[in-house]
């Protein structure tokens, strides 16, 4: 994307990189200059991101993991960290959307939310971060979402997650900060992606949701991507703990 920062040289890791959000960010990474190791569950649709990228001149790896299992993450970081030769930036895009009403889905949305969505987010900064303080040197950057800061009905475990990354993100920049190391977090709104095609083919759920923005209309990938570029830019070495929302100022009102 035009505007996006020089990032020549620099080594990247960008989980949930095989669709939507976490794909345009890792084609965003690759096309200013950075190689980027793409991770995700699904094997063909991440040799498909890292070809594209391939084909408009950058260069990306791809690798299967699976963020919700602990020893997935380590063997993806110590392989990438070694392919790479390096690394300077985390983008932890990995999630899952868990509804479900407290009183008939049980345990199950929360278990989900907790392992994937706060688990996966912790437990990768935390290898990744294990590189990047000793160098004194990176950036994290967490997808969180503007659910964090809102109640929805039928979505309290994805929102507690997202809360929950939310105050992991600025609790990891003061801790990293002596380190050299920024932490940061976006928060989408709705982002029209493959995932809610669906939602937005429903003309009345659609008009409904619109309205909510004052923006008035839904978000698109490359306004997460305009927004994440200051956070990934390596001359921001004084911005750390932020929250970025993006979402067409539907949490303002």
């Amino acid at each position: 994307m035009s505007g996006f920062p020089d990032l020549a040289g620099r080594k990247a890791v960008v989980t949930g990189a095989s669709r939507g959000i976490g794909r345009a960010i890792a084609k965003a990474l690759a096309a200013a200059g950075g190689t980027v190791a793409v991770g995700g569950r699904d094997a063909t649709a991440l040799s498909a991101v890292a070809d594209d990228i391939a084909a408009d001149g950058g260069t990306a790896h791809p690798y299967v993991v699976d963020v919700s299992d602990h020893d997935s993450i380590q063997r993806f970081v110590a392989a990438a960290v070694a392919d790479l030769g390096g690394l300077d930036l985390l983008v932890n895009c990995a999630g899952v959307l868990t509804p479900g009403s407290l009183l008939d889905a049980g345990d199950e949305p929360w278990t989900l939310a907790w392992q994937t969505n706060v688990l996966g987010t912790v437990r990768m900064t935390r290898a990744a971060g294990a590189f990047l303080t000793t160098q004194g040197s990176g950036r994290v950057v967490n997808v969180a979402s503007n659910y964090a800061f809102k109640g929805v009905a039928e979505h309290a475990a994805y929102c507690a997650s997202k809360a929950a990354v939310v105050s992991f993100t600025r609790s990891m920049a003061v801790e990293w900060a002596p380190y050299g190391v920024q932490v940061n977090a976006i928060a989408p709104g709705f982002i029209a992606t493959d995932l809610n095609a669906g939602i937005r083919a429903d003309p009345e759920r659609s008009a409904r949701l619109v309205k909510a923005v004052p923006a008035r209309r839904f978000g698109v990938v490359d306004d997460v991507v305009a927004a994440i570029g200051p956070l990934c830019d390596p001359r921001s070495t004084f911005l750390t703990g932020t929250v970025l929302t993006v979402d067409g100022g539907e949490t303002a009102r």
